[in-house]
């Protein structure tokens, strides 16, 4: 029988993107080279616990769950995260961003210092610029005041991220001018808390870092898989990784994978097997303005 890992995710590290697996082990994501899994037939994908602590009843969830957690695991996980805040006596200095991911989608978000720019990557913000820096509680009353005076939110669903990835503007001024404008007007308003500096505008763009931009573009994206199943394989030549998506091309045409999906399974090598778990057809752009405005 073919030995099963267990995924931890994708983690973007500072030479690039890589899937950990439980026990410690990386395997490196490179564009170009083949990606290919399958899950263990008669697996059943069970929670992968919270705050590092297993789930202490194995409960088994839905594959199409991006969280891979039980409704309890999920309530402890999120109880002890930045956004419940529920850690004001945080003593980090944490940053406030304007994040991009195409045109019209863009979201005011905090990270911790010490994590630089991980959190943007992991979100597959195309480009972002820094508002500013201070305490934790101080860059949360700036990303509500943001949120509310330039009228945008604080997340974007990655089905609105992926409809849009194949019709980004090209250039990088481009790209940048949807922030640097709403940099402009944050930086003009009054009432910011005293206790977080403001940061100049300097647009960081990740579109050659993720392969979906540039000479390096390859084919559009043209449907998603919905899940994961027992007994079902996926393999593809990896074309592009923004955030936690992998653009794989199969002989279906490139599909998104978006890795969360593959945690608490127990996944196994293949090797030229087909496409052989559910997709959908990737949504276009057309329709992501009237989602979400």
């Amino acid at each position: 029988m073919a030995q099963a890992w267990k995924c931890a995710g994708l983690r973007w590290a500072a030479d690039g993107p890589v899937l950990t697996w439980v026990g410690g082990r990386r395997s490196a994501l490179v564009r170009g080279k083949r990606v290919a899994f399958g899950v263990a037939e008669g697996g059943v994908r069970t929670c992968v616990g919270a705050r590092g602590h297993a789930c202490p009843v194995r409960a088994g969830v839905s594959g199409r769950s991006t969280g891979a957690r039980c409704e309890e695991c999920a309530r402890l996980d999120r109880a002890h995260s930045v956004a419940a805040d529920t850690m004001a006596d945080d003593p980090r200095p944490y940053r406030v961003y304007l994040a991009w991911f195409g045109p019209g989608l863009v979201k005011v978000g905090i990270t911790a210092y010490e994590r630089g720019s991980a959190r943007l990557l992991e979100q597959g913000a195309v480009c972002f610029s820094w508002l500013g820096c201070g305490p934790l509680m101080a860059a949360r009353r700036t990303e509500e005041l943001l949120r509310a005076a330039l009228g945008v939110p604080d997340r974007i669903p990655y089905v609105h991220k992926r409809a849009v990835r194949a019709t980004l503007p090209e250039s990088e001024s481009e790209r940048a001018a949807e922030i640097a404008g709403l940099h402009a007007r944050a930086v003009a308003l009054g009432g910011w808390p005293e206790a977080l500096t403001p940061e100049p505008f300097r647009g960081v763009d990740h579109a050659g870092v993720f392969g979906i931009a540039g000479a390096e573009r390859g084919p559009a994206a043209v449907a998603e898989i919905a899940e994961l199943v027992a007994g079902g394989a996926i393999g593809g030549e990896l074309v592009a990784v923004a955030g936690p998506d992998l653009h794989l091309a199969t002989e279906r045409g490139v599909v998104v994978l978006d890795t969360r999906l593959m945690t608490g399974w127990e996944l196994v090598s293949a090797e030229g097997e087909p496409c052989g778990v559910p997709l959908r057809e990737l949504k276009r752009a057309g329709g992501v303005q009237d989602g979400l405005f």
